[in-house]
């Protein structure tokens, strides 16, 4: 009885502090969002690529490197960091790729914009002249205008079809130019050709600098890769050994792989994070 009424009293102090222990969200949206990896997914250009298979992918990755680990060393503790590297390292292409397409896209974007101008000063509507780019646009870019203009077509919605655009783009600086793009066509003004010109202006010299500043700390990102790789590369030398591998699968030689990942993980993600340039968001995506 004395067990009964101490729990009781205890979920009723519960149930008084949980309005402050576990306050109310906000409400959920009722518009459908995308969550990272689908994000991360369409930004990396790999449109049929989907959350699953990345996942799955993942999964498979960290099995079999963790499998080929422990078939080397027969050591638990580095199967599991094997495991979790190799998980992690899809998630890291996707990365890459999305940085190196963005990269890319930046050369091209201000003669998207020179095309633009043009087409509006010869008189071409707005659908006409962003649908134009399917022929004249840089050949990176056609397949995504390319749909565009089909879909003006098929349905005859602009601020639709720019929606899909956007997401076939997913790029920030396509979401600058198309959102410009929607405040002309619904407000209308004659400001459209000088506000292209400038943000064309704007992405050269961006570009240009970037390109400069990149050339000059690339050797960071290869000093952060090899100070990362190399420790497990003798590690995993000795462990081939069985005096090594006895020596590091007792609790000490435990304690000094964990503690070497964890020195390892957070200077890699200190020399990428010195070396790399913050890297504009998608706020209109």
């Amino acid at each position: 009885m004395t067990l009964f009424l101490g729990a009781l009293l205890a979920a009723g102090a519960l149930l008084c502090l949980s309005p402050w222990l576990w306050p109310p969200g906000a409400p959920k949206s009722t518009t459908p969002r995308r969550g990272h990896l689908a994000r991360l997914v369409a930004e990396a250009g790999i449109g049929a690529l989907t959350p699953r298979a990345v996942l799955t992918g993942m999964i498979a990755a960290a099995l079999a490197a963790a499998a080929a680990a422990w078939l080397i060393s027969g050591l638990p503790v580095l199967a599991l960091l094997a495991g979790l590297a190799a998980g992690s390292a899809p998630i890291g292409y996707l990365r890459g790729r999305r940085l190196r397409l963005r990269r890319l896209r930046r050369q091209l974007w201000p003669d998207v914009c020179d095309l633009l101008i043009a087409s509006i000063r010869v008189g071409l509507s707005l659908p006409d002249a962003v649908g134009a780019l399917e022929d004249s646009a840089p050949a990176m870019l056609r397949p995504a205008f390319a749909v565009f203009a089909h879909d003006v077509r098929a349905t005859g919605r602009f601020e639709t079809s720019l929606d899909r655009l956007k997401d076939t783009l997913a790029d920030p600086i396509g979401d600058r130019i198309i959102e410009t793009l929607r405040m002309a066509r619904q407000v209308g003004g004659t400001e459209l050709t000088g506000v292209l010109r400038a943000l064309a202006a704007s992405v050269r010299a961006d570009a240009a600098l970037r390109g400069e500043v990149e050339a000059r700390q690339s050797w960071i990102r290869g000093a952060a890769v090899l100070g990362a790789v190399a420790p497990w590369v003798i590690l995993g030398l000795l462990v081939m050994r069985p005096e090594g591998a006895e020596a590091y699968g007792t609790p000490e030689g435990v304690l000094v792989i964990c503690l070497g990942a964890a020195v390892s993980t957070v200077a890699f993600r200190v020399m990428v994070r010195i070396g790399r340039l913050p890297e504009p968001r998608r706020w209109f995506g």
